[in-house]
């Protein structure tokens, strides 16, 4: 299997747009309404919207490639582009996902790889993100990285609230050597 990491620019936009659709549809498509679901796409992944959140300066998009196909994305935000206000020593995994025909195949910890490799270099003392509470696969496989529970915020699917978790994970101990994050203390 060849793997690479490919950081987004604007040209990726489209790209990026359809990943985020297809990818989305596949994780929460069948547990919410068709109606929700198309008022979340609509106001998420539009044109304005995706091109906003590409040029805008702390966040940070990146594409997992497997054997020359984008396979998964990931959305990392630091400073003020944070969905909630974590503070100046925090970044964000906003948004992690793989589609369907590349999971189990190590791509979500090659993309969480990333994440914490850039918390570390630029000095962030926590890693945080927001998972819905009913999305026990990605809970799980974030507990196993370390996070840990620390809160709740809402998140709207067109008109209905749902709720998600806050997981923290502090990032005391990791070191990031040869463009690689490291964890003195691995967490298994």
């Amino acid at each position: 299997m060849n793997m690479m990491i490919k950081t987004c620019s604007i040209d990726d936009l489209k790209e990026l747009q359809a990943i985020s659709i297809e990818t989305f549809l596949e994780t929460f498509g069948q547990q919410n309404s068709p109606e929700n679901i198309a008022r979340y796409l609509e106001r998420a992944f539009n044109d304005a919207q995706m091109e906003q959140e590409l040029t805008q300066e702390d966040s940070r998009f990146y594409f997992v490639c497997c054997d020359n196909q984008v396979a998964g994305y990931l959305k990392v935000n630091v400073d003020s582009a944070q969905s909630e206000a974590m503070g100046r020593d925090a970044l964000e995994i906003e948004r992690i996902y793989i589609l369907r025909n590349f999971q189990k195949r190590g791509l979500g910890k090659v993309l969480m790889d990333k994440a914490f490799e850039d918390a570390v270099a630029l000095g962030k003392k926590t890693i945080w993100l927001g998972v819905w509470e009913k999305n026990e696969n990605a809970i799980r496989f974030y507990e196993k990285k370390g996070f840990t529970r620390t809160g709740a915020h809402s998140f709207y699917m067109g008109d209905e609230e749902q709720i998600d978790f806050i997981m923290e994970r502090p990032l005391e101990g990791m070191t990031v050597q040869d463009g690689i994050a490291s964890d003195a203390n691995p967490v298994r």
